[in-house]
């Protein structure tokens, strides 16, 4: 796909062979792209936390939290799919929207119309500048797929990058079931 084909609900999976610890085997949800930049989420690197650890005040909880990429890390954000009872939430993909009203995020888990199950956060952002997107696509950095709320909602994190790469040809499929390590032999 080329970069121009790039667009806001698209996943960018990093090449196989990319060696940024930030990005390796990554699958990153673009929520923005436009002449300002590109913004996105890492869909599958827990950290190992959950929200009650990181806000004080927020509802009882029991929601992982995952790292979003190396931009901004004092922020937390969400990625949910109840888009219809959260206003001011954007629209990502079928099924699939981004922030909202805080507050009635809150009023929402404390009247349990929130589960766990509807929302991923996360801890920064994964972010470029105007034109540096485009300047990864040519280098072949990533590869371009189509967003399904299946991979973030149901989808467990270690198996995201393989399955949605296997979705994409027959030899990313065969290249996505190479095993993660330096010395292959």
């Amino acid at each position: 796909m080329k970069a121009t084909q790039v667009k806001r609900g698209n996943v960018l999976l990093a090449e196989p062979f990319m060696l940024d610890s930030n990005f390796k085997r990554s699958a990153v949800l673009l929520c923005e792209h436009d002449t300002q930049g590109s913004l996105g989420f890492i869909m599958n690197k827990p950290l190992n936390m959950g929200i009650n650890e990181l806000v004080a005040d927020f509802p009882e909880f029991d929601a992982e939290v995952y790292f979003g990429g190396p931009v901004a890390t004092d922020t937390i954000h969400y990625i949910h799919n109840i888009g219809n009872l959260l206003e001011d939430s954007l629209k990502i993909a079928p099924g699939v929207y981004w922030g909202g009203d805080f507050d009635k995020l809150k009023f929402l888990i404390n009247t349990n119309l929130a589960k766990p199950e509807n929302i991923r956060f996360f801890v920064g952002y994964s972010g470029w500048s105007n034109g540096q997107l485009q300047e990864e696509m040519r280098y072949g950095s990533w590869v371009v797929a189509s967003m399904d709320a299946n991979y973030l909602f149901k989808t467990e994190p270690q198996e995201l990058w393989q399955k949605i790469m296997s979705h994409e040809s027959d030899t990313l499929a065969v290249i996505a079931q190479m095993p993660d390590g330096s010395s292959l032999n």
